[in-house]
């Protein structure tokens, strides 16, 4: 699955953030996603690629609307 910047995705809990980057960790090499939160501060935050790009834990979010904890928006 792939992530883009500079796109708005949602949350499967409900709220919105813009991608602002794709970044690699400089000592792992992982890939990162760096995002803005895009209520209240709008602060930014990062989380592991293979993370924001998951599918939704259904037996933990039985009740969840999306398939993937972040969908980008249309």
């Amino acid at each position: 699955r792939r992530i883009y910047s500079n796109k708005i995705y949602k949350h499967f809990k409900g709220w919105y953030c813009k991608v602002l980057a794709i970044a690699n960790h400089s000592e792992t090499g992982k890939k990162l996603v760096i995002y803005q939160v895009l209520y209240q501060d709008r602060k930014n935050y990062v989380r592991l690629y293979t993370m924001f790009a998951s599918e939704v834990d259904s037996n933990k979010y039985s009740n969840a609307n999306q398939k993937y904890r972040f969908e980008q928006v249309q």
